[in-house]
């Protein structure tokens, strides 16, 4: 019997999506119920958090769209150039993210490993694995742009009816990336095994970060546009290079038309380009929910069937240990790199090559480690043109200062993302390192040591790459690599701290306990540590920001509370964290 027929009718049964929607409807009900009952501090928290980011995102929307409406006719081109710009990389943005939680949800989910043997259509598993990775990767940008859509509406005083129209439109946009995200996971998952899959897809990166490489010049200022009396000519030569973002077959492009129309008043337009985004989401979507079903069940028989590509790639490159029996041989390389480590004793090395050895076989983690390295590597591409065309000395202050911002803001995505989950990965096995001579105090004193060298190599180079962008001297440039370790230490610290006192050993997948009391707890940390910080150290800028002479009397107050706020967040949570781990019930 087809399992999408029902028995008593005959006609195409929705049952079991609709169960699935009730019942994981109901679970995440009981969840929201259930924050204030188990922790109104939790509660408390993300509330406040919650509320606070959106009115600061309100006001800083409104203040920069309004001073730029200030300016006749050059403000308009500016916010729309800015409008479409911002769309097209959120599409990106977006695109990529359905990307690793499409893969994730798919193919490293244990719901999706109960539900595809049972007598449901692949396609019906299909459907509400794809609402939920859209969901999970669309929730933080619908978060994000709405207080930029009320702000824009506020500023230029539209009415009622603009916002609902608005909501309506980014619902629809949505669904583009997370079908398109959707379907390079299963192509992903299907074909990455094979080595003509492979070389066409490290082609393609290759042709884009080039493309993007060229296109992210800065335009060169000629003496012809010096001498053109026409401002609006004059800005829209200098803004060449986003002229991508507004290529009509974009569905940034179309959002974006249809939100400046509306505001503009003209309606036909606006609901031109909202029912050529409707048609292509309806197509695309009808498309994904009915077809990509039987092409889920192929790439997961391909991904529970075949080995680690990773090892593939080893073995073509002769790393792969050998077969004999000697103990020096039948050690993986891992290990001898693991062990080459001077002073690293012999158990805290096991542990270190386990970590590592879970870490990259979870591939929804270094899977957003690369993106999270793309994004850097965008930042940098980008970082030299800030002080090229100004030779103020104030404004090289400035964006020093929020360079270390930056790369904190990094250090606090890594330090939270990847290091706090790491003693609740341990898991219900976690008696056998307490029951070992190790000790749970041991493991978690290294896990901070391993973490704080991993982490601060990765922020201190990239630290030292910014400042040598910036065109910074010797001094300036020791200031923010003092700065930026002592906050990686701190940021560490917390994180293990905050993770050894709210572990969560029942739940396997990382994002899951992120996203728990600890974890949400140590991001606003961390983010409040970061504000005071970089607020300290540039009050007592011993530089001034005028280009004024050195002066040290300016950085010992700042520079005494920064290193007692430091001692504060990162020792008392790490301190608590090894008497915990020293009196854990096993």
């Amino acid at each position: 019997m087809n399992p999408e027929t029902s028995p008593s009718t005959g006609s195409p049964d929705a049952t079991p999506f609709r169960l699935l929607l009730q019942v994981n409807g109901l679970s995440l009900l009981r969840k929201a119920l259930a924050i204030r009952q188990r922790s109104r501090l939790w509660a408390g928290v993300i509330g406040v958090f919650l509320v606070g980011y959106a009115v600061m995102a309100y006001l800083l929307f409104f203040q920069g769209l309004s001073f730029l409406n200030r300016f006749p006719g050059l403000g308009g081109l500016l916010v729309e150039r800015l409008l479409f710009l911002l769309f097209a990389c959120l599409f990106a943005l977006l695109l990529l993210s359905n990307l690793v939680i499409s893969y994730s949800n798919f193919f490293r989910n244990r719901e999706a490993d109960f539900l595809l043997p049972l007598p449901i259509a692949p396609e019906t598993i299909f459907r509400w694995k794809f609402i939920e990775s859209v969901m999970l990767a669309s929730w933080a940008f619908l978060f994000l742009i709405a207080p930029l859509l009320l702000a824009y509406g506020r500023v230029h005083r539209v009415d009622w009816h603009f916002y609902p129209m608005i909501g309506f439109l980014v619902a629809l946009f949505i669904v583009l990336p997370g079908v398109g995200g959707a379907w390079f996971a299963l192509l992903l998952a299907r074909y990455l095994d094979r080595r003509l899959f492979q070389a066409v897809l490290l082609g393609g990166l290759a042709l884009l970060v080039g493309f993007f490489f060229s296109r992210t010049q800065p335009t060169t200022v000629t003496e012809e546009m010096l001498l053109e009396s026409r401002v609006l000519v004059v800005i829209d030569r200098l803004l060449e290079n986003t002229r991508l973002v507004q290529f009509p077959f974009l569905p940034s492009y179309w959002l974006g038309s249809a939100v400046q129309q509306w505001m503009e008043g003209a309606f036909r337009g606006a609901v031109f380009y909202g029912a050529v985004l409707l048609s292509h989401t309806l197509f695309f979507g009808l498309l994904a929910i009915t077809r990509f079903g039987s092409v889920l069940y192929e790439a997961m028989s391909c991904v529970r069937s075949r080995g680690s590509i990773l090892g593939n790639w080893v073995g073509a490159l002769g790393l792969r240990r050998t077969g004999s029996l000697t103990p020096a041989a039948t050690r993986s390389l891992l290990e001898r790199c693991v062990e080459a480590i001077p002073g690293l004793p012999l158990d805290v090395g096991s542990i270190l090559v386990k970590d590592i050895r879970v870490f990259w076989r979870d591939t929804t983690q270094w899977g957003q480690t690369l993106m999270l390295f793309g994004l850097l590597t965008v930042y940098l591409m980008n970082l030299r043109h800030f002080t090229r065309q100004s030779d103020s000395a104030f404004w090289v202050s400035l964006t020093s200062f929020l360079n270390l911002g930056a790369c904190s803001l990094n250090l606090a995505t890594l330090t939270t993302r990847f290091v706090f989950p790491q003693f609740s990965l341990e898991g219900r096995r976690v008696w056998l390192m307490g029951l070992a001579p190790l000790g749970l105090s041991r493991v978690v004193w290294w896990k901070f040591l391993t973490a704080s060298v991993l982490t601060g190599v990765l922020t201190l180079g990239l630290t030292l790459l910014s400042c040598g962008m910036l065109h910074l001297d010797a001094a300036h440039t020791m200031f923010f690599s003092v700065a930026i370790t002592v906050m990686t230490l701190v940021l560490n610290a917390l994180s293990v701290g905050l993770g050894t006192l709210y572990p969560n050993f029942s739940e396997t997948n990382p994002g899951k306990i992120v996203s728990g009391f600890g974890g949400t707890f140590c991001l606003v940390l961390s983010f409040v540590y970061i504000l005071g910080s970089v607020l300290l150290l540039a009050l007592g800028n011993p530089w001034g920001w005028h280009g004024e002479d050195p002066q040290a009397w300016r950085l010992l107050p700042t520079a005494a509370a920064f290193a007692l706020g430091s001692l504060l967040i990162g020792g008392i949570p790490l301190r608590l964290a090894l008497r915990r781990a020293s009196t854990m019930e096993l």
